[in-house]
């Protein structure tokens, strides 16, 4: 059996917390592949090593700001070294480092290091091999990943390797200058080499014990999901669910890897797993319910408008001209409603406006903003009546307003909108009647 471990950076954070990571990953023989982050916050007022490591490069042209930076980043290593009491110097790669800084080769170059340095303890400390990513992670030109040349790289490298360490988060595009995922991009990492060596399980390793039902921050101890499929997951974390970068799920799924998100501190605790698909009935109606603020409708009224060929086309066309991604769109007989990123929307508003006044001449726009979406998701919403009466009734006993709704012809997931104002007393009402009441 063959796994691929991902720690995420506060499982990292110091000598304590590596200690933890190898007692999991020495307590199984088949964790023989170890993606690490750089190490993250050790209490709430620290600072992330990958952050020190940006201000580190920016402050490459001044002398004294920037050797305060990177004695607090040496400190940060020095002291997970000599906490594991290990034979380990890292001076060769400092140097590196810093040549790297003083040449300015780029911000992804510096925001790797915190990973690559990681890495080298974390092989040190196991005993196993250290593989750089910029080897085997490729990048195209363009800076997206070359999952072809990426698959095949990971596959030749790692055939012949039992055990390594392979740091999270970057690569390399062909001329080898180091490119980076976006944050959270160890995910992906752990996600692509799990899929090109045909993993049996990839771990996901955080600071929580598997998916939660809804944030913690606005409900309080929220349940762990036990089993959520890929299609849900990928639903919650778009509409801001934590815990997994989403594009992290698309090379697993692509072989039927399943993911198990386990907790660092709490080993013991059997987590979440990630699955294509289950004949595991759903503990509550719903698996999830997740959502952000910071959208913006268009409505747009016309008499007679279903029976104008090529209305919703020309109307969609003027958003793409203006370079808008649309997120819902629900619609009636006489209107239909775009629900756009506010930000993106009003540096182009009257543009559009005038776009769709010229396109289908409608009786009247109507803007509203200021709104939240929130993402209702559960497999076992298909076989429940009613869910989404009780969303309504959930909603309207906490005097919340519904803006929109809009539900998917998979019948898993059902979108509501409401005011911002209202968006944590609507997470909670939603949670309170799928959730707490089945308890």
């Amino acid at each position: 059996m063959k796994k691929v471990v991902k720690f995420g950076g506060s499982s990292l954070a110091s000598a304590k917390q590596f200690k933890k990571a190898g007692e999991i990953i020495r307590s199984d023989k088949s964790r023989r592949y170890v993606v690490p982050s750089a190490p993250g916050k050790r209490s709430p007022e620290d600072i992330k090593v990958t952050d020190l490591l940006y201000r580190m490069y920016d402050a490459a042209g001044d002398q004294v700001a920037y050797g305060k930076i990177f004695t607090q980043i040496r400190a940060r290593y020095e002291e997970i070294i000599e906490g594991l009491g290990l034979n380990l110097n890292l001076e060769d790669a400092y140097r590196r480092m810093e040549e790297g800084f003083v040449h300015q080769i780029g911000r992804d170059y510096a925001a790797s290091r915190g990973e690559y340095l990681n890495g080298l303890l974390m092989a040190a400390y196991l005993g196993y091999e250290f593989i750089d990513p910029a080897e085997i992670i490729v990048f195209h030109d363009d800076s997206t990943l070359d999952r072809e040349a990426t698959e095949k790289a990971v596959s030749e490298r790692l055939c012949d390797v039992d055990y390594a360490v392979i740091p999270g988060f970057y690569g390399a595009k062909r001329d080898g200058s180091i490119t980076t995922f976006s944050r959270g991009g160890s995910d992906v990492t752990g996600s692509v080499i799990a899929g090109a060596i045909h993993a049996d399980l990839y771990e996901n390793w955080t600071d929580v014990s598997g998916f939660l039902c809804a944030d913690p921050h606005i409900v309080d101890n929220p349940e762990v999901i036990d089993t959520i499929t890929y299609h849900e997951l990928r639903e919650l974390s778009y509409m801001g669910a934590g815990v997994m970068h989403e594009d992290a799920i698309f090379p697993v799924r692509k072989e039927g890897i399943p993911i198990n998100i386990r907790n660092t501190n709490r080993p013991n605790d059997k987590g979440t797993m990630i699955v294509e698909s289950t004949c595991r009935k759903p503990r509550f109606t719903i698996t999830g319910v997740a959502g952000k603020k910071g959208f913006c409708s268009v409505t747009i009224d016309k008499d007679m408008m279903n029976s104008e060929i090529g209305f919703c086309r020309k109307v969609l066309q003027v958003f793409e001209d203006n370079g808008i991604c649309l997120e819902h769109m629900p619609s009636g007989i006489d209107t239909m409603t775009i629900v756009v990123h506010q930000t993106e929307f009003l540096d182009n508003e009257q543009r559009i406006v005038a776009g769709i006044h010229r396109a289908v001449h409608p009786d009247q726009i109507i803007l509203e903003d200021d709104l939240a979406l929130i993402a209702v998701v559960g497999r076992g919403m298909k076989d429940q009546r009613g869910t989404a009466a009780r969303v309504f009734a959930a909603l309207s006993h906490e005097h919340v307003n519904v803006k929109m709704i809009d539900q998917g012809s998979s019948e898993f997931n059902i979108i509501v909108g409401v005011k911002s104002r209202d968006f944590e007393v609507a997470i909670r009402a939603i949670y309170r009647i799928f959730v707490e009441t089945q308890l």
